[in-house]
């Protein structure tokens, strides 16, 4: 069955259930469901996405100088699984040649043994997608490989590129063919027409000079493995040895499952060639104002990861702490939203002297499913997910603690399922500011006029939730919880100051919810 969907009270509500064609007739219908008693207002309620959270675009993974780089690679990418599950792919250069598997979903059912042993070579990049430019089609799914007359070449992003659409278009004028919709492309054809073509090194500068945005890079070369970030260093990148091998992650906790050990960030602005002769650094952009993505602490990253030289399990323990000095509650339980709100949630615990209490339990092995049954089990997307535990919540006073609210679809479900156990009172605290403007650096976030904090006040939102009370961090308590960390980051999605100037098309998409070309 199918929900259609119509706007009413600012909120997108389904109104009819559409059935299939039968068997007999071969023609389908709707079922109104507006006066049907029994569906209430909360049982129309239609989530956009089956996670109603932000998601970031992806994870890269690169190794230089192991025996068995595939397998590496594969396991790094494993534990980068959290920043995608679109799709995942491995390339290796063996003979100079690139070998190269990627599918649609996740990385475990992606590779085997099998595949493994057809990707050869030393060296090799990973990624793991969730689109935020271009569909979602195994075209679109990284990395990205070409073969031409100047050698191999492959490329893993993670980021956002402001102005792809603009040079795309420059591109296409002058005769290129793009494979894919994805903005990252752009950079291949740019080093392809740079006229330091036949030195890889220098072709990569022009066509770096070129873009705008963000973007951490890693690139297979017939020179060897090859490590960017931009020059405000929107997205983590960082570098480790594993023995006489190099590797670069989007995280430390994919050095982690490998035995490597972290060796420092790649520094904004910065392009490390990893070869025979050692990793080699240069700098040749001029220095810009550091914008890290605060959200990677609050949210994308997982908690054993070190980000920008910084522990995200210390940072999120702030966050809670912080929370709960601005916005206290007399209550009984602190209750996380889990898993990225766990350790924001002890944070708040420990400050306040209340009790923290795993309240609500969460399936790991959800996945997609195509199987759903009919309008009778309430809030079926939010139950494949969550479980309310009635023994812990009864009767009790409810501080539930969770990381953003989007545009709130989730979040009312999950209220509603904590009432439906006996919580006597819920008060929500969030441990990031009201999101208010959408991200151009990577993050999935809807258009302005989707984001529930852009377009309601507190108490509207309160009301829509369905909470006794409802209280976010302020962007200087969010500040204060970092202080410490290398200075610099990007909020501008909580403040609507971006760092970078973008394109007039991508603009147009924060206002009116149209996508761009790439």
């Amino acid at each position: 069955m199918a929900w259609e969907v119509v706007a009413v009270g600012g909120f997108r509500l389904a109104w009819a259930i559409r059935y299939p064609p039968s068997a007999n007739s071969g023609r389908g219908g709707f079922v109104d469901i507006r006066n049907d008693s029994s569906f209430d207002l909360e049982d129309r309620l239609l989530a956009l996405e089956p996670d109603d959270k932000p998601h970031d675009q992806c994870g890269v993974f690169g190794v230089w100088g192991h025996a068995e780089a595939a397998k590496i690679t594969y396991l790094g990418i494993h534990a980068l699984q959290h920043r995608g599950q679109e799709s995942a792919g491995i390339c290796t250069l063996y003979n100079n040649h690139i070998h190269t598997h990627k599918r649609m979903g996740l990385v475990a059912d992606i590779f085997d043994e099998a595949v493994l042993k057809t990707l050869p070579g030393t060296t090799a990049i990973g990624h793991v997608r969730y689109s935020t430019t271009g569909s979602s089609q195994l075209r679109n799914a990284q990395p990205i490989s070409v073969e031409y007359s100047r050698g191999s070449l492959a490329i893993a992003h993670n980021g956002n590129l402001v102005n792809s659409r603009r040079i795309r278009d420059e591109l296409e004028a002058h005769g290129s063919i793009f494979l894919t919709t994805v903005d990252s492309e752009v950079i291949v054809h740019l080093m392809a027409k740079s006229v330091h073509s036949e030195d890889m090194e220098h072709a990569l500068i022009d066509a770096l000079k070129e873009i705008r945005g963000a973007y951490s890079l890693v690139l297979l070369t017939d020179e060897g493995l090859v490590a960017v970030r931009d020059p405000n260093g929107f997205r983590p990148l960082c570098l480790g040895r594993l023995g006489e091998s190099w590797v670069v992650a989007s995280e430390t906790c994919a050095f982690d499952i490998i035995d490597a050990k972290y060796e420092r960030d790649v520094e904004p602005g910065e392009i490390l060639i990893i070869n025979e002769k050692g990793v080699k650094s240069i700098k040749p952009f001029q220095s810009a104002p550091a914008a890290q993505c605060i959200f990677e602490y609050i949210y994308f990253s997982r908690p054993d990861s070190r980000i920008y030289a910084t522990s995200v399990q210390k940072v999120r323990k702030q966050l809670g702490r912080i929370l709960a000095v601005e916005h206290p509650v007399d209550a009984d339980l602190v209750v996380p939203v889990p898993d990225s709100s766990n350790m924001a949630a002890t944070g708040y615990a420990e400050k306040s002297g209340i009790p923290y209490e795993l309240g609500l339990i969460r399936n790991h092995y959800v996945g997609r499913t195509f199987i759903e049954p009919d309008q009778t089990i309430r809030d079926f997307g939010a139950r494949l997910k969550y479980n309310a535990v009635r023994e812990s919540m009864e009767g009790k006073r409810i501080i539930l603690i969770d990381d953003s609210i989007v545009r709130g679809t989730t979040m009312r479900k999950i209220v509603k399922m904590i009432r439906n156990v006996g919580a006597k009172e819920i008060h929500l605290r969030i441990t990031s500011p009201p999101i208010i403007s959408p991200c151009f650096y990577g993050m999935d976030f809807p258009s302005r006029k989707e984001l529930i904090a852009a377009t309601h006040t507190l108490e509207e939102i309160t009301k829509y939730l369905r909470v006794d009370s409802l209280n976010y961090l302020s962007v200087e308590g969010m500040m204060k919880a970092v202080e410490g960390t290398p200075q610099g980051h990007c909020a501008a999605c909580f403040t609507a100051k971006y760092p970078v100037a973008f394109d007039e098309e991508t603009e147009k998409y924060s206002l009116e919810g149209k996508p761009t070309k790439c």
